[in-house]
């Protein structure tokens, strides 16, 4: 790959237009990069679930000069509960607001996803160009640039490409080899929409567990609306598969593995009907050794997803995008360099985040008898009255993501 002059501002190609793409982008553009950011949805990804920010990921927003955008759209949520048949609370885990140690498992940071985005979106969209409606197809390499070709029979040439188009990742796929499998399973599967908010619906995340490996979380981001998350354990070619059949299939799968649940199930499914939006998933993490191919490289979930056990899925993707254009604005003529040293450096972070995701501790919660159920409650019952989580929290030397310490801000050297 020729390396040219290190003066040179480079023409950036991203793939997709969610939070690492847009942070990715930020960075680039400070650094005087020409960036164009491809989007296949028509409009800006602005929908989905709560997200939290933890450990570095906190400090990769504050770098941006974000953070009092981001706590300006907080979501409050206090605590998580843990409930009975009848919503009754049997133990409470609340969040720390000390701004010491670790968080638990409600971050001092929550945020709806569309928040994030439209707050990324806002601090870029003058200096790097979107093009939404529509994605990279293909694409093809040399030793001086990149040319993409996109779904509206257009072409365009780069000098790199960034494939940070989630974890169904095209990009990905055309840069490792044929037949590797990157995604490592725990056997969990999970849906979420939105319902009508009711006066029972606190600002404490209720989670109820039913036998069978199944488990209901109910938590409301605004006066109007609740999220709905059915979460379960089920190894079967059926639960793997259904992600990808249409939303009206997905709807009945859900329904029928819930349907007998109990607490406020008959609610849940009457308002996946007419939710805004409606999302099915299997939980896996991206594992591969090969995160670029000449001039194209991953980020974000592409690269490297966690998975949302992780509690680190969004920081990941933040703090990924952070060294990523740090290397390529300190070597903007050298990609071989600043690629090389993006997997360097990255990488043990990365290996510590989903290291946290351990599968016989998600098994934990998700029982298959009642009788363990009650097992779990009432010994999380009695580790809250003895302020187990409170103080483990605050005594905590370090949260998610380790010792790690995030690279100098990426912005530092510019072309």
């Amino acid at each position: 790959m020729a390396k040219g002059s290190d003066k040179q501002p480079l023409r950036v190609l991203v793939a997709g237009g969610g939070i690492a793409g847009q942070a990715l982008a930020l960075w680039l553009t400070r650094g005087g990069h020409q960036v164009t950011v491809v989007e296949r949805a028509p409009a800006l990804r602005a929908a989905g679930a709560q997200v939290d920010l933890r450990g570095q990921g906190i400090e990769a927003v504050k770098r941006m000069g974000l953070l009092d955008a981001v706590r300006g759209k907080l979501v409050d949520e206090a605590g998580v509960a843990f409930i009975d048949a009848r919503g009754r609370p049997k133990a409470t885990i609340m969040a720390n607001a000390s701004g010491k140690g670790r968080q638990t498992l409600t971050s001092e940071y929550e945020i709806m996803r569309g928040d994030l985005v439209r707050i990324l979106h806002d601090a870029t969209k003058d200096d790097a160009e979107y093009v939404f409606g529509v994605s990279v197809e293909g694409f093809e390499q040399d030793a001086h640039k990149v040319v993409g070709h996109f779904s509206d029979g257009s072409s365009g040439e780069f000098d790199l490409l960034v494939g940070a188009d989630g974890q169904g990742s095209r990009i990905r796929r055309a840069i490792l080899p044929e037949g590797l499998d990157p995604y490592w399973r725990v056997g969990i599967h999970m849906a979420y929409w939105f319902v009508p908010r009711i006066a029972s619906d606190s600002n404490i995340r209720d989670t109820y567990m039913i036998p069978g490996g199944r488990q209901i979380m109910r938590r409301s981001h605004n006066p109007t609306e609740t999220q709905v998350y059915f979460v379960l354990r089920e190894k079967s070619e059926e639960a793997s598969a259904i992600h990808r059949a249409p939303v009206e299939r997905q709807q009945e799968f859900w329904a029928s593995r819930f349907r007998d649940a109990g607490w406020q199930t008959e609610r849940f499914i009457e308002g996946m009907k007419t939710s805004p939006f409606f999302y099915s998933q299997e939980i896996v993490q991206v594992r591969t050794d090969t995160w670029s191919k000449g001039r194209v490289v991953l980020a974000g979930d592409a690269a490297h997803c966690a998975s949302p056990y992780s509690g680190m899925g969004i920081s990941g993707g933040l703090v990924g995008a952070h060294v990523l254009a740090g290397e390529i604005n300190r070597h903007p003529g050298d990609l071989p360099t600043a690629l090389a040293n993006y997997n360097r450096v990255l990488r043990p972070f990365v290996n510590e985040i989903q290291g946290e995701v351990n599968p016989r501790l998600l098994r934990l919660g998700l029982p298959m008898t009642q009788r363990a159920i009650d097992v779990f409650q009432a010994t999380t019952a009695l580790a809250c009255f003895l302020h187990v989580p409170d103080l483990a929290a605050r005594l905590s030397t370090q949260d998610r993501g380790g010792n790690w310490q995030l690279p100098e801000n990426p912005a530092l050297t510019s072309v």
